[in-house]
């Protein structure tokens, strides 16, 4: 890609960031037009009907298409793993860099998606709506047989790859959403991606002093309140690791890689908050986490990519990952 294409404006002036959450609504469910979680809040409490379009679920017919280096793309990539889904739903890769237009599947043969035959994931958006307005966004999950994107509703993703595709769950699954912790469980979940998640991007792309300043006093009191949270359980939820874990990892996991320097956000580094740091040590040694990282991507999407902060688009070489393979004590 040229330098032209990769130039993009992640900071607007004089403003704080403001993520667009609008995504394409459609949902892979067991049941045409109903939702098998009795806690869902899209769904009619009565008969489970929801509104937005559904696609049926079918062994062998999506490609999940999910950048290593994206964190909102990251939590579904082990999600699918935790759940045992390899077989049942592809997984495609875009490379860690994409310009103005689309991830691109740099990383294949050929520049070439093998099973889409797609350059760019922005042909599956267009296969299905030629003018689409808004990012061409990871996750998205694809329908192989039109070559049409599904959805790229990525917290919406991976809640369904928990309750609707449970007929094709690996006998051990985890329980990612155990309805005695749910009520709580759905707080945690909010605080994480306001404050954390999301938290991490207002620091990043604030575009003034004061919309930096409220957005790092935000982001590190979440942090202490997590420290504090993990000091005195093994997970957020217990002793079982759910999908609150899976959201938190992928901010912690890219903290010092990229956060703590990139986006300003350098109070201290995870490494310097014990609880915090174990508790992601120990995720990233259980299978389906560790495994789903790539340092290198990381550090290379978000250095290159956001040349407005970083103009050199210089990758740094540390830090040291090594320590993410040092022993956790949590499990004590």
């Amino acid at each position: 890609m040229s330098a032209d294409e990769q130039k993009a404006s992640y900071v607007e002036a004089g403003k704080e960031y403001d993520r667009d959450m609008r995504y394409i609504p459609d949902r892979i469910t067991a049941e045409p037009g109903r939702s098998r979680d009795p806690y869902d809040v899209t769904a009619d409490a009565d008969s489970g009907a929801i509104e937005t379009p559904t696609w049926p679920v079918e062994a062998g017919r999506y490609r999940l298409v999910a950048a290593r280096a994206c964190p909102w793309a990251n939590r579904s990539i082990i999600v699918r793993s935790l759940l045992g889904l390899e077989d049942v739903i592809s997984l495609g890769t875009p490379g860690p860099t994409h310009d103005q237009r689309s991830w691109t599947f740099d990383l294949d043969p050929d520049g070439r998606d093998p099973v889409l035959g797609y350059e760019r994931l922005q042909e599956a958006y267009f296969a299905r709506f030629p003018d689409y307005p808004r990012g061409i966004t990871v996750p998205a999950i694809v329908d192989v047989p039109t070559k049409a994107v599904v959805t790229n509703d990525f917290p919406q993703i991976t809640h369904d790859l928990f309750f609707e595709w449970r007929d094709f769950h690996r006998a051990d699954a985890p329980n990612l959403w155990p309805d005695e912790v749910r009520e709580e469980m759905e707080v945690v979940m909010k605080r994480i991606f306001t404050e954390v998640n999301n938290g991490v991007y207002r620091c990043g792309f604030a575009g003034s002093q004061e919309a930096y300043d409220a957005a790092y006093e935000r982001l590190f009191a979440a942090l202490d309140w997590l420290e504090e949270r993990l000091t005195g359980r093994r997970y957020l939820m217990g002793d079982a690791i759910t999908e609150a874990d899976v959201r938190l990892f992928t901010t912690l996991v890219r903290f010092d890689a990229v956060y703590h320097g990139h986006f300003k956000c350098n109070r201290n580094k995870l490494i310097e908050m014990p609880a915090l740091w174990g508790y992601a040590r120990d995720l990233f040694q259980t299978p389906g986490f560790g495994e789903s990282v790539d340092f290198e991507q990381i550090k290379r999407h978000y250095y290159v990519v956001h040349s407005d902060i970083n103009p050199t688009q210089i990758v740094p070489l540390g830090p040291d990952p090594s320590g993410w393979a040092t022993p956790h004590g949590r499990d004590a």
